[in-house]
């Protein structure tokens, strides 16, 4: 259930970084006159968040990275993993009161439903979040159901 939990998490955080730095830091006239290529930019991510799967030099998978330069996720890669933050968390928060607290149970899904489904994007997504768990998201219930942390 676990195996390779952390190695992806990684591979997704460097998705995400590496999404972020080409779109607000790459200087593609510079690349053009002999500064730093979008595969340099790579492989410089890489060394921070898979250091254990460095590129290839003749690794092109920026090329096919169509998430990030033509599926509409320019510089917003990271929300995957930040969607998995808040909902770990979310569900968190049924965790905590006990599966098995029917009563409880429904008293949280009440205020999820008053506070995230029905404020939905009238109000700020970090007001809405705070306003259902009454802090700020948090990534260790992900962490934990990933099996990464205890």
């Amino acid at each position: 259930k676990t195996y390779g939990a952390g190695m992806m998490a990684c591979r997704q955080l460097l998705f995400g970084l590496l999404d972020m730095e080409l779109h607000s830091n790459f200087d593609a006239e510079a690349a053009e006159n002999g500064g730093e290529t979008i595969f340099d930019v790579h492989r410089r991510m890489a060394e921070k968040c898979t250091p254990y799967s460095q590129p290839l030099p003749e690794d092109r998978f920026l090329c096919t990275f169509s998430h990030i330069f033509a599926g509409g996720y320019s510089a917003g890669y990271y929300s995957y993993k930040w969607a998995e933050v808040m909902s770990a968390d979310a569900f968190g928060a049924f965790e905590e009161v006990g599966l098995e607290n029917e009563e409880k149970v429904q008293e949280v899904g009440r205020k999820f439903r008053d506070t995230v489904l029905s404020l939905g994007g009238g109000v700020d997504p970090m007001e809405v979040f705070k306003r259902f768990r009454g802090r700020e998201p948090s990534p260790e219930a992900l962490l934990r159901h990933n099996g990464l942390t205890e």
